[in-house]
Formats: C-alpha cells, structure tokens, sequence
C-alpha cells in the first residue's frame, strides 16, 4: 500500500513508558516517517523539541484520555497546554455516560471545549470508544463530532473492552462522509489489518505497531 507510513499515529500511551521508550518512538517516527507521534500530555515538548527538524512528522497527544470523564473546562486547558508544548494534533475522548444517557448537547459542547480551544493551531480528533456503544450510539457520537467542528472521528483508545473494527470504520465512515478523517485505532496490528481497516475508509491508523506493520510482521500489542 502506497505510503501507508504517513497514515500511521506511531503510539505509546502506557503509564509505565520511560524517557527511553519515548526516544525510541521518536527515532521510529523519524526514520519511517509517520504522521505522527502520539503521546500523553506530559512527553509533549519532548516529542516536539526532538521532532522541530522533522515537520512531517506532527505531534499528537490525548485529551480526557482514557476515560473522557473530565469536564470540558479541564479538557480546554488540557488542549491549549498541549497546543502550547508543541502539539499538532489532539485526540480527545467523548463523555461516553453522557453519550449512552442521551445528554447529546452535553456531549457536543464538550466535543466544542476542544475543537475551540484546539482551533487553527491543531488538529481535532474524536474518540467514540466503537467497544462500549450501540450502532446507533456510534452513528450519533460521529454525527456531534461533525456537528461540533472536528476534523476526525476515531473508533477507540485501545485501553476498554475493544479496539476498531473494519465494520465499525464502515459505519463511521457513511456516517460522516468524505470529508471528515476517520482514524482507526486498538488492535491494528499487522499489514493485513492496517490495509482491512484503511479499505473499510480509515485515512489514519493509531497504532502502537508501525514498525512492525511497515515491515510486515504482527504485533501482540493491544493499541
């Protein structure tokens, strides 16, 4: 597949990652050149000082991650805090309870806090966590993603009960059109399931297993 590396969030986003690891993800990005390194918040001006000679290569972190269940106050300064420390791209989670409970304006403004405070400096990406809803509860999260501005739509965290899906990036894919990105992420693994899930409509990959799936090997790794 023609530049699947530039599809590919290089990701580590375990609590137990070392400044060692990190380096290594980078040094990864920066030979493969991936669209992205994503991170947790506090390697953010890591990441983006080692990559400032590499600008095809953004910086990506996550916000109200992994649970989404922090106000939108707090995911607003979590974004503008990384926005300030280099990133480009912020992934944040939905409030999924108030998602299931039928809160949809609660869930679009939240979707809003980010995309606001995100707003031509970095991109947004929406993460619905495909594991816990119902089709209906996925085709509603995309559609308030759309509603509220952002720029993706995103199946999973890769730290519940599931990852993505080729049928939940079909799903996510006639929801929200062409132009909308729908990112694919949680248990892409191998060649074969980067290609499955970008054939499905996914134009971007988080993945915690770009190298191998670059040189066509599988992953045990569950993001």
């Amino acid at each position: 597949m023609e530049n699947l590396a530039g599809l590919i969030d290089h990701t580590l986003l375990k609590a137990d990652a070392t400044k060692a690891d990190v380096l290594k993800l980078l040094e990864e990005a920066q030979t493969y050149k991936f669209a992205s390194v994503c991170l947790n918040p506090t390697w953010v001006k890591t990441a983006a000082e080692f990559l400032k000679d590499t600008p095809e290569v953004k910086v990506c972190t996550v916000i109200g991650f992994p649970l989404g269940a922090t106000t939108s106050e707090v995911k607003a300064f979590e974004t503008k805090n990384a926005i300030e420390n280099g990133a480009n791209e912020v992934d944040m989670v939905i409030n999924i309870g108030a998602l299931k409970d039928g809160q949809y304006d609660l869930v679009e403004e939240d979707i809003r806090a980010v995309v606001k405070a995100a707003e031509g400096k970095a991109l947004t990406k929406v993460i619905i966590e495909t594991c816990l809803l119902t089709d209906e509860e996925k085709v509603k999260a995309c559609q308030l993603a759309v509603k509220a501005g952002a720029n993706f739509v995103k199946t999973s965290t890769g730290f519940s009960t599931g990852g993505a899906t080729v049928e939940d990036v079909k799903l996510m894919r006639k929801t929200v059109g062409p132009e909308i990105g729908v990112k694919a992420s949680g248990g892409v693994r191998s060649l074969a399931d980067a290609e499955a899930v970008v054939n499905a409509g996914a134009n971007r990959i988080g993945a915690s297993s770009g190298v191998k799936i670059m040189n066509g090997q599988a992953s045990s790794s569950s993001y």
